[in-house]
């Protein structure tokens, strides 16, 4: 199985189109408000002498940090543009990145037998992966981290459709890295809050702990205030 080339096209085109600029990716946010306070709530869960891998990396800004937290870091993209983003980004060659789609179950079973059991970080995927993928996104993320890796995926609830809203009825309609988002198809906050559990569950996750959070964004309301989107993570372990 592969994802759509629709899909596909989508990510390649957003990422061709976006410079090497940081935070001009609306995500793009810096890790002090990503993966630093995520991995206060993820390293006392996992090895961390194991790999990490940080699962649709982008440009690799929470990639770079988690190299820091972990024995190695690798980012996975579908966009052949993202890796590129994220290999330049990365001079001091602190983390490895490599370009796969996480619903090619061969290709995701050939990185676990390089790398072997690892810890996985995966922001905000699955809400936005075609409906028909996310089964397969959250079986990647069960075969990469084998008897002993352990996971932190967070995703967007329904309730940021309405912060999206929001912020695309403002006096100019939507902010600039938000159009660019519609623009070339994304599609955001598209899966239900009761379909993430269950997808994870069929994949043979246990989720170990979890909560509400909001993954704060690089763009801004016309009033000023950033854009934080409301979001659930999940620290979880293959049975």
């Amino acid at each position: 199985m592969d994802v759509s080339q629709r899909y596909r096209e989508a990510w390649e085109g957003f990422w061709s189109a976006t410079s090497d600029t940081p935070g001009e990716a609306i995500w793009d946010a810096d890790p002090s408000l990503s993966a630093v306070p995520h991995s206060e709530l993820f390293l006392p869960y996992a090895d961390i002498s194991l790999p990490v891998a940080d699962l649709g990396c982008g440009n690799g800004t929470q990639t770079r940090y988690l190299a820091t937290r972990f024995s190695r870091a690798v980012g996975v993209d579908l966009s052949h543009a993202a890796i590129g983003h994220a290999r330049r980004a990365d001079s001091e060659g602190v983390a490895e990145f490599v370009q796969l789609d996480l619903v090619d179950a061969d290709a995701v079973r050939a990185l676990h037998e390089r790398i072997g059991d690892a810890n996985v970080y995966m922001r905000a995927v699955i809400h936005q992966s075609d409906p028909e993928a996310r089964p397969a996104v959250a079986a990647a993320v069960a075969t990469l981290l084998g008897k002993h890796g352990r996971a932190f995926v967070a995703e967007l609830t329904p309730a940021s459709k309405a912060v999206l809203e929001q912020a695309a009825q403002g006096p100019d309609g939507p902010p600039e890295k938000l159009r660019r988002v519609f623009e070339h198809g994304l599609k955001p906050a598209s899966a239900s809050e009761e379909e993430l559990p269950r997808v994870l569950r069929a994949a043979g996750l246990t989720t170990l702990d979890s909560g509400d959070t909001a993954l704060p964004q690089t763009e801004h309301l016309p009033d000023g205030t950033r854009i934080d989107l409301p979001a659930r993570w999940f620290v979880l372990a293959a049975r």
